[in-house]
């Protein structure tokens, strides 16, 4: 649970730099220059890589994932431009349930009244997080909720995946294939940036690999259902960072709908723990974990 709270602090602490730089910087060009550097980052992962791994790969799929997970780190960067932290947190936690709809549809598994119930209750706390019809939404929130459901996407894909390739060959394909997807946008927008947005964008790039570590380390050493409430712990930096660091203050919608969110998915995560203890199919594989696609 250490862990994979200090990845929460990490990961806010990201969003933040991204938030700032957003401020100056097109958002299409900080997430190209993040996923470019964070191909540096990611050497490591590139040297496990094997020859047989290139050669089995299901190239389909990478693509696929790719191409939705370049759009979807687009439209979260411009979300992160222009909405406060903790929404962008509490809008991204809506992942399980999205994940949940998609298993359903696509790998034709079995969702049970229960469950139905959390993710309709989980949609229901975004929506009241933004509130449509009752508040002016910001373009950022539409932005959100629609990166939300890619990136539940991408994991069912990587899930997909990971049933006949390793871990790192997939982790490597997708920052290719993102890096790749996020060029010609970025090149459309493109300025010289500044050396702080240099220093910038490298120290974001370190700081989302940083996260996704300390995040792996977390799962490997511990239940994913019994440390899954830890990662909710982000929720409470953003909000912290936000109004530290920009004024930014979250209504009581926020919370309230950020707390419909966050039960539904520990509930959805309790009734993935008790399936596996049965040997009945999951949402969520039992080798495989989900992480931010910062």
């Amino acid at each position: 649970m250490f862990w994979v709270a200090l990845s929460g602090l990490i990961f806010s602490s990201f969003m933040a730099l991204v938030r700032y730089v957003g401020a100056t910087m097109d958002p299409i060009q900080t997430s190209f220059l993040r996923y470019g550097f964070g191909l540096l980052f990611l050497v490591p992962f590139f040297v496990k890589v094997r020859w047989a791994d290139v050669a089995a790969a299901n190239w389909k799929l990478h693509t696929l994932r790719g191409l939705m997970h370049g759009t979807g780190v687009m439209l979260w960067f411009y979300a992160m431009s222009r909405i406060p932290l903790a929404e962008v947190t509490a809008i991204g936690f809506t992942n399980p349930v999205f994940a949940t709809i998609g298993a359903a549809l696509f790998l034709r598994e079995v969702i049970r009244l229960p469950r139905i119930t959390a993710v309709i209750a989980g949609l229901f706390g975004a929506l009241l997080i933004v509130r449509p019809g009752f508040a002016e939404v910001d373009p950022g929130a539409i932005a959100m909720l629609i990166a939300a459901p890619i990136f539940a996407a991408s994991d069912l894909i990587a899930k997909v995946l990971t049933r006949h390739e390793s871990g790192p060959a997939v982790v490597a394909y997708l920052s290719v294939f993102v890096t790749a997807v996020t060029f010609v946008p970025a090149m459309m927008v493109w300025r010289a940036p500044t050396v702080e947005e240099w220093l910038l964008t490298i120290a974001i790039a370190g700081l989302a690999t940083l996260g996704h570590l300390a995040m792996m380390q977390g799962f490997k050493v511990g239940e994913i259902s019994a440390v899954q409430t830890a990662r909710f712990l982000q929720l409470l930096w953003s909000a912290l960072i936000g109004y530290a660091m920009f004024a930014e203050t979250p209504g009581l919608y926020t919370w309230i709908g950020s707390a419909i969110i966050i039960a539904s998915a520990l509930f959805i995560a309790h009734r993935e723990s008790k399936a596996r203890q049965t040997g009945r199919p999951t949402v969520e594989a039992a080798h495989t974990t989900r992480t931010p696609p910062h």
